[in-house]
């Protein structure tokens, strides 16, 4: 392996279909990632894999680029209809699949493998109708698939490939039950390729691995720590109230062009978002109120450099890949010492360097010695000296939607007359002036 992120495994060594070869080498990929070089091999010839590997290290690539060479190789029988699809891909996170169907777009150019996304909050019918024309690849998240099963818009009957993405995240969301509903209705773990890959491989997850697939080979490709090893980290110990002066003063101080600032609660996401406005920062604001379409539309802007930094609750701790974020700002330390890897893992994809800010202030530096405890080391501190805190300007207040609530289908759209304390009229009765 060289001393860079690529190992010295090209992929046009790995015998891969002609069709496929030339997709990849059409996104400028020569070399494999470490957990790429590891688990294709194994992977063509048949073998299950449950991979582990940091985050930004080429997981998505992998497990497409296995289920493409799956079914090129194996061409679905004569009888298949267009509708029973032939690789199931599922993911945590809306954005999670979003990015995954961006990438499978890429690496599956050259080929005639026809792909279909879904997900909650967005594009419903939509979504429907391009399933029903036919897909050999469905991405999405559980829910949104589970729902379009019932309706029978598809089946998979004749499912060759089964992906589980980020399974620990699986079992944090809460959607393991609804994962599970979904493997029992493809054709059983001997007669179908599965792959589950992950950040972390804890004992849930092998049991889950263990009872859904054919005996996998556990693939872990990790660096001595436990975060990535191009993220040079830094805590800070703030007051509550200097946490605002001191993220504008890092900011004049490190000048990012790409940042993300994670914050627990969307209280504080609006807090922050509206004093960097106010001080000339701009940013976007990523919630889990906010609208799926005005998310992706915000995600794209970021990924364009329109935006200098996007304001993010966990929703958007994984699955979000942007290249070029040179900081990750922890403006509260995370609940869960998991999510501090996958926050901090934003930044220093693909072999770049990062820096990782993290506030440990009144409310959250309780969470620090289990952070730690978990990456298996102490962050260094740095001092919040008086000239790190800037005098920041008066925040913009964030404008909320107003009016009536957005149209759903089977609704007029129109608000219900508040009713009074009168006795009920019988159906059919004119109402009383």
């Amino acid at each position: 392996m060289s001393e860079t992120h690529l190992s010295n495994t090209r992929f046009s060594e790995l015998g891969l279909s002609d069709a496929l070869l030339d997709s990849i080498q059409a996104t400028g990929f020569e070399y494999c990632t470490p957990i790429q070089a590891q688990t294709l091999p194994l992977v063509l010839k048949g073998q299950d894999i449950a991979g582990q590997a940091q985050t930004g290290t080429g997981k998505s690539a992998a497990f497409l680029i296995a289920t493409f060479e799956r079914l090129l190789r194996q061409p679905a029988p004569a009888e298949r209809k267009p509708q029973q699809v032939r690789a199931l891909i599922l993911a945590p996170t809306r954005e999670l699949a979003i990015q995954i169907h961006k990438d499978a777009e890429q690496l599956g150019q050259a080929t005639d493998l026809k792909l279909a996304l879904a997900y909650g909050g967005a594009n419903y019918e939509q979504q429907r109708k391009t399933i029903e024309a036919g897909a050999d690849v469905l991405i999405g998240t559980p829910g949104r698939i589970i729902d379009y099963w019932k309706q029978k818009v598809f089946d998979l009957k004749y499912c060759q490939v089964v992906v589980l993405d980020e399974a620990d995240r699986m079992f944090d969301l809460g959607f393991i039950s609804d994962v599970r509903y979904l493997m029992r209705r493809c054709p059983e773990p001997k007669q179908r390729l599965s792959l589950l890959f992950s950040a972390t491989l804890s004992l849930r997850v092998q049991e889950l691995a263990y009872e859904h697939m054919d005996n996998p080979t556990k693939i872990e490709v990790a660096a001595e720590q436990v975060t990535a090893d191009r993220v040079e980290q830094y805590l800070y110990h703030p007051a509550n109230d200097e946490k605002i002066p001191l993220l504008l003063g890092l900011f004049k101080h490190y000048q990012p062009q790409r940042s993300i600032i994670f914050v627990n609660t969307k209280r504080n996401a609006d807090t922050v978002w509206g004093y960097l406005k106010g001080n000339g920062i701009e940013a976007a604001l990523l919630s889990g109120d906010v609208p799926q379409k005005k998310r992706t539309r915000m995600v794209e802007q970021f990924k364009a450099g329109e935006l200098t930094a996007l304001v993010a609750t966990d929703v958007a701790s994984r699955g979000l890949h942007v290249p070029g974020v040179s900081h990750v700002f922890n403006y509260d330390l995370p609940q869960s010492a998991e999510d501090y890897v996958h926050r901090i893992g934003r930044t220093a994809r693909a072999g770049e360097s990062g820096y990782a800010l993290s506030f440990a202030c009144e409310d959250t530096a309780f969470n620090l010695m289990d952070i730690e405890e978990y990456i298996e080391g102490s962050i260094p501190t740095a001092a919040v000296s008086a000239d790190l805190l800037a005098t920041p300007e008066p925040p913009i207040k964030r404008e909320r939607r107003r009016g009536p609530p957005p149209n759903r289908k089977g609704s007029n759209n129109r608000r219900r007359p508040r009713r009074n304390n009168r006795t009920r009229k019988p159906d059919g009765a004119k109402p009383s002036n």
